[in-house]
């Protein structure tokens, strides 16, 4: 895909690997609609957007509101005409041990709030979302482009039931839209990011970081621009499909 002058959406793009991916994709001339919660920044992308060859438009929604995805579909089609590329990028973490005990006692569960606010917002909304970016790139009879944004975590990882379930659900669906959605010239992939240098990791104390780094064989995080330049090649690659691109410097949990 030549990216030039193609409406593409971003979910996330408010800070971190969306914005970076806003700046990344802006600058090889596309119309950009740029979605979060975080409506500040958003306006902050925008204006780092300014002065490419693109244009970026904010739109604030909550992206695991069925009428409310609906609806900014359809307002970004008027705006800047039918979506012919979609990054699947907003998520959350809110990690807990299934279940805390120490010496045979309990002291603590999952919750099941914790739980499905998580898969809410990395599952549920990019299965919003990638749905009626499909139904534009049908109805154009242009084709398109979805990427999804799934996690080194689909593996399975401490601490982290509803975020390795969602996750690795992404992963699977995507391979499923592909198989679907290919009669329809669409084409849907998918990458896997390691950790990267974002507010999401900051988070992690210190020692932690410390020892997550000492399993990564490139022996660092990853770099926004890094995992940004990923999603550029399969926008771009017009025979990568269906399959899901692992961005973690080598590291395996």
């Amino acid at each position: 895909m030549d990216l030039k002058d193609k409406t593409v959406v971003i979910t996330g793009a408010a800070r971190g690997l969306g914005r970076e991916m806003a700046r990344e994709i802006a600058a090889h001339g596309a119309k950009l609609a740029l979605l979060d919660l975080n409506e500040e920044g958003l306006q902050e992308t925008v204006r780092l957007c300014a002065g490419t060859r693109g244009q970026a438009k904010a739109y604030p929604v909550d992206v695991t509101d069925e009428t409310a995805v609906e609806t900014v579909f359809g307002a970004i089609r008027k705006d800047l005409g039918a979506v012919e590329a979609l990054v699947n990028n907003a998520g959350i973490t809110n990690d807990d041990l299934l279940v805390k005990a120490k010496d045979g006692k309990i002291l603590r569960k999952m919750s099941l709030a914790h739980f499905d606010k998580v898969i809410d917002v990395d599952l549920k909304a990019v299965f919003l979302c990638g749905r009626e970016a499909a139904v534009q790139m049908i109805e154009s009879g242009a084709g398109g482009v979805i990427v999804n944004i799934s996690s080194i975590s689909r593996a399975g990882n401490i601490g982290q039931s509803n975020y390795t379930a969602a996750k690795a659900g992404v992963a699977a669906m995507t391979v499923t839209w592909a198989k679907e959605l290919a009669r329809h010239n669409i084409r849907a992939a998918c990458i896997a990011p390691g950790f990267c240098d974002t507010d999401m990791v900051a988070a992690i104390p210190p020692e932690i970081q410390n020892r997550i780094t000492s399993m990564i064989p490139a022996r660092r995080f990853g770099r926004p621009e890094e995992i940004a330049r990923s999603v550029l090649f399969i926008l771009e690659n017009d025979y990568f499909n269906g399959r899901v691109l692992e961005v973690d410097g080598g590291m395996r949990l």
